[in-house]
């Protein structure tokens, strides 16, 4: 008896174990008694054929499929008519199909996430078949008196009917964050073109589905391709914001239009047809009083060849500034900052550390940045003595 009871408990285990590692289907087509029902595992949106069963004469068929993990299936008459399961590993669905179009009015039961799908599916379909009608509706009205008034109001009931559409989906998310059904919520299209989350800020719920199924199922090929997805997304959607920012940002222009010690304004875009080397120095500078002596030379070397140093001073002292400019004797446009303790031209430039120096071509260019001593000097040689 002992003996006995022994096998039966290592049957039992057996049979467990086996049926963790598949799932069965037995299923009704109630208009078909003859041809062949297709299996197909959905390799992300790709489906691959991996199993199929004779429909017998009552129009029942039965197929076991090996399965380690939870997965989405496809069984199939022909490629455009099939229905798509959310399986688990030991579940035995039963399936009953009351019309040639599978899709159309069908029964799932043993499967929680296939039931989610068949929901979320024949949700779908109803709204799209009350889409079509309305644009048959609108076709109609479209070449009758009073398209005017009819036409707007088709078109209102025709956009809330997306939208009806899209909370239903936001709902089913919501209240199924832990169940790979939500993949689905999420990719559903109204056309080839128009996803049911066609709203930017649906963006989030991407990313809800995305941070719960990771937890739960972290190496789902399909969990791992959302979130790569929303990745993606949410990369293009900061791409489109700065791209909008930026188009209704006026062009920056580096064209500094600053006084001159007599208090005459002088721009930067006076200069064009010049090479002009914009720079900026501060009195208190040891670096800078240096090399302004060795700009004076390279001044006299080139000006009349058509170089023009445009120099803009950082010091907050506006007679210590002009003292400089005199006592220094320097021969080139000097100007400043117009308010020393908010150096706007300075950040506009980005600029670090005193000196620095920018040089701009005729057109107004910008050909080099902090160039100074021997690399300055091969930079005016190449410009002027070709």
């Amino acid at each position: 008896m002992k003996r006995l009871l022994f096998l039966v408990i290592v049957v039992l285990i057996y049979t467990g174990c086996k049926d963790k590692n598949s799932f069965t289907i037995n299923g009704v087509i109630e208009s078909e008694n003859s041809g062949t029902v297709y299996f197909n595992r959905l390799d992300l949106e790709t489906p691959i054929l991996i199993d199929s069963a004779k429909i017998s004469k009552k129009g029942t068929f039965r197929i076991k499929i090996k399965a380690s993990e939870p997965d989405f299936y496809q069984i199939s008459l022909t490629p455009d008519n099939f229905i798509t399961l959310l399986a688990v590993p030991g579940e035995k669905i039963k399936l009953v199909f009351t019309n040639k179009s599978l899709y159309d009015n069908y029964s799932v039961s043993g499967s929680e996430g296939s039931e989610k799908l068949r929901i979320l599916d024949q949700n779908l379909i109803d709204t799209k078949k009350k889409l079509d009608s309305l644009s048959n509706a609108y076709t109609r009205a479209s070449s009758e008196p009073g398209f005017d008034v009819k036409g707007p109001e088709l078109e209102t009931k025709f956009n809330d009917l997306i939208r009806q559409q899209r909370r239903k989906n936001v709902e089913f998310i919501i209240t199924n964050t832990t169940s790979l059904a939500s993949i689905k919520a999420v990719y559903q299209r109204i056309d080839p073109e128009t996803y049911v989350l066609f709203d930017p800020k649906d963006l989030q719920y991407l990313k809800i589905v995305s941070d719960s199924l990771k937890k739960y199922y972290p190496n789902s090929k399909h969990v791992q391709a959302l979130t790569r997805d929303f990745q993606n997304e949410l990369t293009q959607m900061n791409a489109n914001q700065l791209a909008r920012l930026s188009e209704q940002l006026e062009p920056v222009k580096l064209n500094p239009d600053l006084k001159n010690p007599s208090g005459k304004r002088i721009s930067l875009e006076s200069l064009k047809g010049k090479h002009v080397l914009v720079t900026f120095w501060s009195v208190q500078s040891k670096d800078c009083i240096n090399e302004n002596v060795q700009l004076k030379e390279f001044y006299k070397q080139y000006n009349k060849k058509g170089f023009e140093i445009y120099q803009i001073n950082l010091d907050a002292d506006t007679n210590l500034w002009k003292t400089a400019v005199k006592y220094d004797e320097l021969p080139w446009i000097s100007t400043r900052e117009d308010n020393a303790s908010d150096p706007a031209t300075a950040r506009l430039f980005n600029v670090r550390e005193l000196p620095a120096n920018y040089l701009f071509d005729k057109e107004g260019n910008i050909s080099g940045t902090n160039l100074h001593g021997r690399t300055l000097k091969l930079k005016l040689e190449q410009l002027f003595n070709k």
